[in-house]
């Protein structure tokens, strides 16, 4: 068994080969132990020249040395390749032989298809780019071109769409008539230009429904239902084109009750034979079909509704709207648009059947009054009568005698009197 120790080895001459005692090849000597002693000179081996009592290398330095040097063998010998390497090579030596070179990553048949495909799409964005830059560019220097003008472009009467941007609902008794706002003729294409009523809501969706909650001895539906029938009467009777060009407002009728005898022999009264103490426009909106027709069919609504509980157990509920309606002589070849609005103030009540006889379901009306702006003053032949440019309002009625009002003034309560004189309205 071979010893790294000095003592016990034979002596060897400088620079001659060492071998152990048992045969086996020496072991090399890491370069960090060559000896720097007194007889040690060029070519001699390292450790030679010391004395019997000198430190030998430490045995972990020894084993990291033998580590190194393995792993720089295995590193440096040759591998075999792999069978599939080998495949590889030999088929590539088989195609050169026959003079087939393989094709290249970018030159062959898949590599041809997908640059066709990639060039395809570029025609398709080509195609599609090219106008869509140009709409681009000339709704920049227009904007008014997109329907609704989104961008608040001015328009034709150097309005700005913004100014007219649809204002939140009415929850509340307005404090002050609403702001002036800039001056436009109202035309076929913007039959409210100039008016505070172009930001109102369209028709039936400036009827917004307070939220339900039981009343009285009355549920939650109960109270819906008469909510929602009062929005009918409201739709049916100063809405519904059939009933603005002069017709039955049926729907109306089917939701009152028909307890109401008086009340229902006073409207049938009005509608087929009007005069000044049945007058239908009171409680319906109606025009002459032969005198004027609506410019569209837009009719813009603002106002409210509200829900408390009334006397001997039921359901009050009060609504309160205006109504502005563009119209145009269907014999005007000029098409001049004029408007007519109309406040309604209604009361209605939901009745308790343990108290008093009524039709479950119907509701009654309590009370009911309006103001209508623009049309003929002592005419009650059943209709609104706008006045136009060319004719006045008071070429087929009484002269005004009233005050002058502002008819877009929400901010006060409607005259109870039936006979206050007929006033002037500040703006159309």
């Amino acid at each position: 068994m071979s010893d790294r120790s000095n003592s016990g080895r034979p002596h060897e001459e400088p620079g001659s080969a060492h071998e152990e005692t048992n045969g086996s090849p020496a072991r090399p000597v890491p370069p960090s132990a060559a000896g720097t002693g007194p007889g040690t000179g060029t070519g001699a081996q390292p450790g030679a020249g010391r004395g019997s009592g000198a430190s030998d290398v430490p045995d972990d330095v020894w084993d990291k040395f033998l580590r190194d040097s393995e792993r720089d063998i295995r590193g440096s010998a040759p591998k075999e390749p792999s069978a599939r390497a080998r495949r590889v090579a030999a088929r590539l030596r088989e195609q050169e032989a026959r003079n087939q070179t393989p094709p290249g990553w970018r030159t062959g048949p898949a590599w041809q298809e997908m640059t066709g495909r990639a060039q395809q799409r570029r025609r398709w964005r080509a195609v599609i780019g090219i106008p869509l830059v140009v709409a681009v560019a000339v709704v920049a220097m227009k904007p008014s071109l997109i329907p609704g003008n989104p961008f608040g472009a001015a328009t034709s009467d150097g309005t700005s769409a913004v100014a007219a941007s649809p204002l939140p609902p009415e929850t509340a008794a307005p404090t002050a008539p609403p702001d002036q706002v800039a001056p436009g003729t109202p035309t076929m294409d913007r039959p409210f230009a100039g008016s505070p009523a172009e930001r109102w809501a369209d028709g039936e969706s400036g009827i917004v429904l307070p939220k339900a909650h039981a009343v009285a001895g009355f549920s939650k539906a109960q109270v819906r239902k008469a909510l929602e029938q009062t929005r009918t009467l409201l739709v049916s009777g100063s809405l519904d084109l059939n009933t603005l060009q002069g017709s039955r407002p049926k729907a109306a009728f089917d939701v009152l009750d028909p307890m109401q005898k008086d009340l229902l022999a006073t409207l049938n009264t009005a509608l087929s034979a009007p005069d000044k103490a049945h007058d239908p426009v009171a409680l319906f909106s109606r025009f002459d079909p032969g005198a004027v027709r609506l410019a569209g069919i837009v009719v813009k609504t603002r106002g409210r509704m509200t829900l408390k509980e009334g006397k001997n157990g039921s359901v009050s509920v009060h609504a309160d709207y205006s109504f502005v309606y563009p119209v145009v002589r269907p014999d005007d070849s000029a098409q001049e648009v004029t408007r007519t609005v109309v406040r309604r103030v209604l009361d209605v009540g939901l009745q308790d059947p343990a108290r008093y006889m009524v039709t479950p379901g119907r509701i009654d009306i309590e009370g009911y009054r309006y103001d209508a702006s623009n049309s003929a003053c002592g005419v009650f032949d059943g209709y609104l009568h706008p006045g136009f440019s060319t004719t006045g309002a008071d070429a087929t009625g009484d002269p005004a005698t009233g005050p002058t009002a502002d008819p877009y003034d929400r901010s006060g309560e409607l005259d109870s009197e039936s006979d206050a004189p007929c006033g002037t309205a500040s703006r159309i």
